[in-house]
């Protein structure tokens, strides 16, 4: 077997189901799932009726690169999202099951051997496909701490210079996965010239991109950056976005990587052996999502109107803040005087609520877990349901 897969940690989920095995949930209480990014927003009728509707694709094996009219759907909605000239289809996008998949697959076609081991660096917090993507591909993870200390930014001149020396890939996530931050301007920049300088490749983790608050300020995407920065090669940059929290349809598999058509070249070659063409129905139904924005404002008005009413509430007892883009809240329980793990078991034993602790989402790093004493929530859940499981928590709260 390969000896990497030794090296592979519990996933978060996984962690947190060895955490509640000896408990009981209160009888009375219906269980309210805030741990999970699953959005539970109903997935809008007109994808399934492109769906079913193409069933008849199902005789055919599907290309690697996709229809036509899938990737022309997919440039025509960065350039619409971004206000950039819409890649180029035949280089410059690729469909892909998923960002997950993609994510984890991108190291094994990026990565090369040579004689020191060469590092992947990543946020922590952060999403662990990352790490067992690094790890699989015999890299080295560095992790870069986000804390409130530095604004949950990643903080390059906290990066030792024999790690630039070694590294090969950076996977940045804006919006940020726990922190739901965005990174600004002047940090792409600073990431570009030290990628010209290094020679490394950028994986730009966008799938929370369309999950934000104000329609006049979307967050600010990697391409686009770029191009405000005069790169319009895109140059050692790639990015991964996904239907799945824009559309509400995360068993659809569904997302996309742009870029640099030199590295998608040898991204697609990769993928032409992995075997992970998209399904023809899949795509006709991607295609009509990725062509239409109605459903995607009725999406963020529905998490906006989740965030003015359950915000005032945890934030009375656990200090949190809006994120700048993304659906979950990243809270301290360091005042109550519970770890994450200890508030996130006795909240699910006595309220039956599941937040997850923000340690099984980080690794210690420059001496200290930047998770620990931190829980993520996730408010993918109905409306009432999310303002139901504010109010366990205020109460949980109360009693500590």
């Amino acid at each position: 077997m390969n000896p990497h897969l030794d090296r592979l940690q519990s996933y978060p989920f996984e962690k947190l189901r060895d955490l509640y095995a000896a408990d009981t949930p209160p009888a009375g209480l219906a269980e309210i799932k805030l741990h999970i990014g699953e959005p539970q927003h109903p997935t809008p009728q007109f994808i399934k009726d492109a769906l079913t509707a193409n069933l008849g694709g199902l005789a055919n094996y599907p290309a690697t690169s996709g229809s036509d009219a899938l990737r022309q759907s997919i440039a025509d909605w960065i350039a619409r999202r971004y206000g950039i000239p819409a890649p180029d289809i035949a280089t410059q996008v690729l469909p892909v099951n998923g960002s997950r998949e993609a994510l984890f697959a991108f190291p094994q076609a990026v990565i090369a051997a040579k004689h020191k081991q060469p590092v992947v660096i990543s946020p922590n917090p952060f999403y662990q496909i990352y790490e067992g993507a690094a790890l699989l591909s015999g890299a080295r993870p560095f992790f870069l701490n986000q804390t409130p200390e530095n604004g949950f930014r990643m903080d390059w001149a906290g990066v030792p210079a024999e790690i630039w020396q070694d590294c090969q890939l950076v996977y940045v996530c804006s919006p940020g996965n726990p922190t739901g931050k965005v990174m600004p301007l002047e940090d792409w920049q600073t990431l570009f010239e030290l990628s010209d300088r290094h020679d490394f490749v950028i994986a730009a983790d966008e799938c929370y991109s369309e999950i934000y608050f104000d329609e006049a300020c979307p967050p600010l995407g990697g391409l686009q950056a770029a191009r405000q920065l005069g790169r319009d090669d895109y140059k050692n940059l790639v990015m991964f976005s996904s239907l799945s929290k824009r559309s509400n349809v995360p068993g659809l598999r569904s997302g996309f990587v742009a870029g640099d058509a030199a590295i998608l070249k040898k991204f697609w070659l990769y993928r032409t052996y992995q075997g992970c063409a998209m399904s023809p129905p899949i795509q006709a139904a991607s295609a009509a999502a990725w062509r239409d924005e109605a459903h995607v404002r009725d999406n963020r008005r529905l998490y906006g109107e989740k965030f003015r009413q359950i915000m005032p509430l945890i934030a009375r007892h656990l200090p949190t803040a809006k994120p700048d883009a993304g659906f979950y809240l990243w809270a301290s329980v360091a005042a109550t005087g519970r770890s994450d793990t200890e508030f996130a078991r006795a909240l699910r034993h006595q309220y039956n609520v599941t937040v997850l602790p923000g340690s099984f989402l980080a690794r210690t790093a420059a001496g200290t877990n930047p998770g620990h004493n931190f829980i993520r929530i996730a408010l993918v859940a109905g409306s009432e349901e999310c303002l139901e499981a504010a109010r366990r928590i205020e109460a949980f709260c109360q009693s500590l």
